[in-house]
């Protein structure tokens, strides 16, 4: 490997023959080390490669600003979240998470204290995730002399969410979050009923969400020419059809581009579904009802 850069005495940029250019980590790694010269690879211990787009110096720049100590907590406490996520935790994952960590560490020694309000959401719409960040949190305090507050762990789950996304700007999953819990603020009105989330039928209905994010995002809506099938969804279904329109109307507004009619059919089965359960558990709670006997 070739260095491109030096950022400091233990991070440098270089270029590597399979991976292009990458950012590496050693003590000692940039110390007189000059651009053109080999990496002395026996000190490399952590490759990053810019990922999403990335600018690779702006990247190296990141990493340089992070203590080592940081970024070595971080991906030792990833090691918890890597065998539990839907794919492989990137090197924006590992950098961002020290970033957040070190930011965190240091407003703990000022005694800043940061309130998460999207616990509440994040808790319902990501419990994996969450509870995952709960045990890198644990990891982090098991290793520190003071003790991150619990609430850190909220956006530690989002940056496990977001590595799942297309883009690796973590206002994106900010932006996703916000617009599920308005979405189900949309169903409740509409059915005039909360919504458990914790259902097999909501747990779908967020799956779907979230990969949807991802589908819009890229320019990759549904778009199968299903129109008989839709059709048929529409009219078994036409409380849930017309709840799935207003939730086309809150994605189009919130994302900017209007949704395609296999997406909207989608949302419908998903609604039809879900209200479903609300059904089931009025004519439970019905029968428990009659089968009291009365005083």
């Amino acid at each position: 490997m070739e260095v491109l850069r030096v950022f400091n005495n233990n991070v440098v940029l270089a270029r590597a023959a399979d991976k292009g250019e990458v950012i590496l980590t050693g003590r000692g790694l940039g110390f007189q080390a000059k651009p053109g010269q080999q990496v002395d690879e026996a000190k490399v211990v952590r490759v990053f490669v810019p990922e999403d787009g990335r600018n690779a110096d702006n990247f190296g720049a990141l990493v340089a600003a992070i203590p080592p100590e940081h970024l070595a907590l971080a991906d030792q406490a990833l090691d918890i979240a890597r065998g539990g996520l839907r794919g492989p935790l990137n090197s924006t994952t590992v950098v961002a998470l020290a970033d957040h960590l070190s930011f965190a560490i240091k407003r703990l020694r000022q005694g800043l204290n940061i309130e998460y309000p999207l616990r509440a959401e994040v808790a319902h719409l990501y419990p994996d995730e969450l509870r995952m960040a709960q045990q890198i949190v644990d990891f982090a305090n098991a290793r520190l002399e003071e003790s991150l507050p619990r609430d850190e762990a909220v956006a530690v789950a989002l940056h496990l969410v977001n590595a799942g996304f297309a883009s690796g700007d973590l206002s994106y999953t900010y932006q996703m979050t916000g617009v599920f819990a308005q979405l189900f603020e949309v169903l409740e009105q509409a059915y005039g009923r909360s919504f458990d989330r914790e259902t097999v039928n909501a747990a779908r209905f967020i799956t779907h969400l979230r990969y949807f994010f991802v589908r819009a995002h890229t320019g990759r809506q549904l778009a199968e020419g299903a129109t008989g099938l839709g059709s048929a969804i529409r009219e078994a279904y036409p409380e849930a059809f017309g709840t799935a329109l207003k939730l086309q109307a809150v994605l189009e507004l919130r994302l900017g581009q209007p949704l395609t009619d296999d997406e909207v059919t989608y949302l419908t089965l998903h609604v039809a579904r879900m209200a479903d359960d609300l059904r089931l558990l009025d004519r439970t709670e019905q029968t428990g009802a009659e089968a009291t006997p009365q005083a």
